[in-house]
């Protein structure tokens, strides 16, 4: 029969191999951020977040950031709410639009209806993104408000195209473009309208 000594074993040396590790792993990201070694504890270690919350707020807060660094800010311009009225909107679109998708002639249309916030995004959003796909050469875009909605519709220029648009479905071609982030920019500073 094995003594109380000899079955703690194992457990002292497996805690102690993984306390070494940790202090290893822990050192090496203090290292790695350009702090001396020395003594370095896990106490010593500065622990920042990084997130600034939910993706509406996070988004407010880079842009606040990116305006509080630009000595050119006119702050009697600056509109804040007007950003998160479209970020509202980009959130109720994702979430609660429904989606049909036709296929007609080479053409794609994707019918899209909601209620509440969601209608109000699609009314917003649609025909607005419209005008940015359309700055695209690989199709012509045309998106108008419904009553229940909205109707994206997209006549692509050969049939590479037609089934790039079919795998990107509606939620897909309405995150196309890279023009969101001056956009968010240009309604927070007041130069653009929601």
């Amino acid at each position: 029969m094995k003594s109380k000594s000899t079955k703690l074993l194992p457990i002292i040396i497996t805690l102690a191999i993984g306390s070494a590790a940790g202090y290893a792993v822990a050192t090496e990201v203090h290292n790695h951020n350009g702090h001396d070694n020395g003594d370095a504890t896990l106490h010593q270690m500065p622990q920042f977040p990084i997130e600034t919350g939910q993706s509406a707020f996070a988004a407010i807060a880079e842009i606040v950031s990116i305006l509080e660094n630009d000595p050119n800010t006119d702050w009697s311009q600056v509109n804040l709410n007007a950003l998160r009225e479209h970020l509202l909107d980009m959130d109720a679109l994702t979430r609660g639009a429904n989606v049909t998708m036709l296929e007609n002639n080479g053409r794609v249309s994707f019918e899209v209806i909601g209620t509440g916030l969601t209608l109000r995004a699609l009314q917003n959003m649609v025909p607005a993104h419209a005008k940015e796909l359309n700055k695209m050469d690989d199709w012509l875009a045309l998106g108008e408000a419904t009553e229940n909605g909205a109707v994206l519709t997209i006549t692509p220029n050969n049939n590479s195209e037609l089934a790039r648009i079919k795998a990107l479905g509606f939620f897909g071609l309405m995150a196309t473009g890279g023009h969101h982030q001056p956009h968010h920019l240009g309604m927070a500073k007041g130069t653009m309208k929601h």
